[in-house]
Order: structure tokens, then C-alpha cells, then sequence
């Protein structure tokens, strides 16, 4: 990764406001759960957006966290006995993140990209992607979510509604109120004022 210096005008402008962005309670919430998800071998960082991103940077956190998402024998990211060292190789296990969390369910819209979080460039877009997989876990319900069910919304679930034969024929004899009724009125002596003269 080349050095960066500091940006001017417009482009500081917008990473102030992406850095705004940034929840500290939220990040609270989310270090929570991840050690209550993958247990206390995992640590804590420390307070603030650049203690968040040291601590989420090689991926071997968030790599853990998806596969304690996962029943035993199904864990979808194989994680190295020591944390990367090499910048590509950290790179490749938060891509592996990602992968496994879209697998999962979080939706495209929802995911941070690798540089978002490897060089902290949108760190609250990082907090967005382990919100949604906070939500999709507490909505599966399959037991492997571990913590508090309150920290995260649950997601909305289809609804599916099976019908009779006799039901569907029912419903083709009722007029809906969205097609309106002309209570037998029509248009029959109704005019539009004068027609328009044609004249060659």
C-alpha cells in the first residue's frame, strides 16, 4: 500500500463526513457481541474508530465471528494458526469475510468493501455490514447466536398464505374496492363541451 498524505479540499471534505458517520455506541454494541459470539480468546480493541479497525484489520476476527455463526462441521472460512502478517494475505481473509457473510445472507448493499476497513477509509460502512449480520443471526434463530437478541432488530420473514380451490373461485366473484364501482351509472348523455371543427 503506497503512503497517503493528507487530502485538501473536497476529498478532506468528504472523509470528514464519512468519518462522521461513525457510531461510537454502536461500536460498543458490536465488540460486545463479537466476544460474547467468539468468546473472550478474541480481545477487545481499543476505544475509538482506529482501535476498532487495528483490532478488525488482518480479518482473523471477523473470520471467527462468521463461523461461529455456523454449526460445528460447516464453518465456511479456514482460519490460519498465526494472523496473517502480509498485507495481501489480510486482504484475502477479510475477502473470505465477505463472501461467507454474503453466503450467509447480508446483501450486497450491505457490505463494506476490503479497503473500507483495511485502511479505514468507511468505517461506519464496516458497523453497517456486522449490524445486518447481527440481524440475520438473531432472525434465524437456529441457536448459534450467542448474546443479547435486543442488540440487533430482527429482519422481516415472508409470510406465505396458502389458499382452498374453493377460496380462489370465491374471490374471483368480488369486485375490489381498488377497481371502484359505477353503481350502474354510465356515460351515456355525457358530453365534453363542443367538438372540434375540421374545416378544408
Amino acid at each position: 500500500m503506497a503512503n497517503k498524505g493528507p487530502a485538501y479540499g473536497m476529498s478532506r471534505d468528504v472523509q470528514s463526513k464519512i468519518e462522521k458517520k461513525y457510531d461510537d455506541e454502536l461500536e460498543d454494541r458490536l465488540v460486545e457481541w463479537i466476544v460474547a459470539q467468539c468468546g473472550a480468546a478474541v480481545g477487545r480493541p481499543e476505544r475509538g474508530r482506529l482501535g476498532f479497525q487495528v483490532w478488525l484489520k488482518n480479518g482473523i476476527v471477523l473470520s471467527r465471528l462468521v463461523n461461529s455463526l455456523y454449526p460445528d462441521g460447516s464453518k465456511p472460512i479456514k482460519i490460519p494458526d498465526a494472523p496473517p502478517t502480509m498485507v495481501f494475505k489480510q486482504m484475502e481473509q477479510i475477502a473470505q469475510f465477505l463472501k461467507a457473510a454474503e453466503d450467509y445472507g447480508v446483501v450486497k448493499t450491505d457490505m463494506f468493501q476490503t479497503v473500507d476497513l483495511f485502511e479505514a477509509k468507511d468505517m461506519a460502512a464496516v458497523q453497517r455490514t456486522l449490524m445486518a449480520l447481527g440481524s440475520l443471526a438473531v432472525t434465524k434463530n437456529d441457536g448459534n447466536y450467542h448474546g443479547d437478541p435486543n442488540w440487533f432488530m430482527k429482519k422481516a420473514q415472508e409470510h406465505k398464505r396458502e389458499f382452498t380451490e374453493s377460496q380462489l373461485k370465491e374471490g374471483k366473484n368480488i369486485i375490489g374496492l381498488q377497481m371502484g364501482s359505477n353503481k350502474g351509472a354510465s356515460q351515456a348523455g355525457m358530453s365534453y363541451g363542443r367538438p372540434r371543427q375540421i374545416i378544408s
